[in-house]
């Protein structure tokens, strides 16, 4: 018994009590939950499972639970500190969101039907089951001169709410980080430019530079200081050229033709217009604007992905020194490139891979590995979650290069959570991941619950990549893994969302075993299984 105490005399318990009470009270002895005078309960045991806070509540419902060192949903215990930062959070951003709905029906009595629509669209969602993300916004809106004098209090009165909400937002970043509690601070630094873009701090974290009245990263400086200018069609373009591309010219080997002759010496793919950005470089022989549209895109998905899974890309010693000493505004730094090839249509795609995948013709996209380079198409076939799916691949797998990845155990993961990211999607400076109605959780519980198949984790774990592909009944393992990733990204408050981050950096750098995962949670195979399970079942 953890802690040396005595076990301590419940009235009647319930088997399935007594069977969730040895089970959790295994492991270290601290920090723990005192039940009664001396029986101890570690709260690494009980903050995430499911079964660990259904026992909780009988005992607090008893009066037995004196004294507690975590957070559980819906018990009075007092929280750690990294859990009083996410209950910070949650707090501040229902008291904005009611702020937020004020200043909406302050719009509508004055009939600004636009300004409260923008006001209502600025709320960040709540629903269960969801990641949200922040995007980091250019500028706050500005004051219409011509404007009417509603507008313009509108303007300010949305403004104002903006940056106090983007004060208190970094007050928790700095908190998170003092909490070595790098992913949230992160999301929190994003958060807080999302509200107030001018936030100084919050940008030379993140290694911006003010220029020109504009916040640029070192790589968008470089390219301003070569007089360069970001063109949302054209990509980067001389500040010369932009009249000169909106006028339906382009520049080419020195000369300027007719868009039409472009698209022409642009049509075979090796001859491809060339997109880069800070981290992509697409090419593609659909259309320039298809290349930018895309790497624009992906450049999102970039700064969502490294927020998620900023321990996967950073150490913690290299996450303190950003939020020590900031990311550097200009020159050094390490900068990956990941390559993206775009099609004209599926057709081009299908005979320039199938040598390399027999059934690329099932495919809307694919990462191959050995050629560093994902592979997609556009038109009206192309996927947009694909595009995550395999988005996700490429990012894993450059970031953190290993040999023969998963190739004995494992598997399942590197393909659930690029399952998970297909939920990707994105409106008004906000990235919103998972719902109950994700297509993928839904298709993990009917294999659960109507067609009975479960692997359980320690057959599942046991599985490389080709093992993995040649199962029977591949088709539903793929499920599994999918709804196995989102039990360990939101089960419990997220309890095992680190750990999952921890998981897949054991596996892309070839140091996991069968066992990582039960090992980088603290519980067995066994009690995983019953609470993925749990779970699925208990699904709003």
């Amino acid at each position: 018994m953890a802690g040396g105490g005595r076990k301590a005399h419940f009235e009647n318990p319930s088997a399935a009590t007594l069977d969730s009470m040895e089970h959790v009270c295994s492991g270290s002895p601290a920090p723990f939950v005192l039940v009664g005078p001396m029986f101890r309960i570690p709260q690494h045991r009980l903050a995430a499972p499911v079964g660990g806070q259904r026992l909780l509540r009988r005992l607090a419902e008893k009066g037995r639970v004196l004294a507690c060192c975590g957070v559980l949903a819906g018990l009075p215990l007092q929280a750690s500190a990294a859990e009083t930062t996410a209950t910070k959070q949650t707090s501040i951003e229902r008291e904005y969101a009611d702020e937020l709905e004020r200043l909406a029906g302050w719009c509508d009595e004055r009939k600004l039907t636009e300004q409260a629509g923008t006001t209502r669209r600025w709320i960040v969602p709540q629903a269960p089951l969801t990641l949200v993300v922040a995007l980091a916004d250019a500028r706050l809106p500005e004051v219409e001169p011509q404007a009417t004098a509603a507008v313009r209090d509108w303007t300010e009165r949305f403004c104002k709410l903006r940056q106090t909400h983007g004060a208190r937002l970094f007050e928790l970043a700095e908190s998170a980080a003092a909490e070595r509690d790098y992913g949230r601070a992160l999301q929190l630094i994003y958060a807080t430019l999302r509200e107030d873009p001018d936030h100084e701090e919050a940008r030379r974290l993140l290694g911006y530079t003010r220029h020109e009245g504009t916040w640029l990263t070192r790589y968008e400086l470089s390219k301003s200081q070569g007089n360069q200018v970001w063109h949302d069609r054209y990509g980067w373009l001389k500040k010369n050229q932009v009249a000169k591309y909106e006028a339906g010219q382009r520049f080419l080997k020195g000369r300027w033709i007719s868009a039409k002759d472009d698209t022409w010496q642009h049509a075979d793919i090796d001859q491809g217009w060339l997109v880069a950005t800070e981290h992509y470089q697409v090419r593609t022989n659909h259309s320039l604007e298809e290349g930018v549209r895309l790497a624009a895109r992906l450049e999102e998905f970039y700064d969502v992905w490294r927020q998620i899974f900023a321990r996967y890309e950073a150490t913690d010693e290299q996450l303190a020194r950003l939020f020590r000493d900031g990311a550097p505004a200009a020159g050094g730094g390490r900068r990956t490139t990941f390559h993206v090839t775009c099609y004209r249509d599926r057709e081009e795609y299908v005979a320039a891979l199938r040598n390399e995948h027999p059934n690329i013709g099932l495919t809307t996209g694919y990462y191959l590995e050995k050629a560093r380079m994902a592979y997609f198409f556009a038109g009206p076939e192309a996927d947009d979650a694909n595009l995550y799916h395999e988005a996700t691949h490429q990012l894993f797998s450059e970031l953190r290069p290993g040999k023969s990845v998963a190739r004995d155990a494992n598997f399942w993961v590197i393909e659930g959570i690029a399952c998970f990211m297909e939920s990707y999607r994105s409106a008004d400076r906000l990235v919103v991941l998972g719902g109950v109605e994700a297509l993928r959780l839904r298709n993990a519980r009917t294999r659960l619950l109507r067609d009975g198949f479960y692997l359980g984790l320690a057959d599942l774990c046991k599985l490389g990549m080709e093992a993995l592909q040649r199962h029977e009944d591949i088709a539903a393992v793929y499920s599994e893994a999918a709804g196995m990733t989102y039990f360990l990204m939101f089960a419990a408050d997220g309890r095992f969302r680190q750990p999952l981050v921890d998981y897949l950096t054991s596996v892309y750098t070839n140091s996991d075993r069968a066992d990582t995962l039960a090992e980088l949670t603290g519980f067995s195979y066994k009690h995983l299984d019953e609470q993925y399970q749990h779970f699925i079942q208990n699904l709003p």
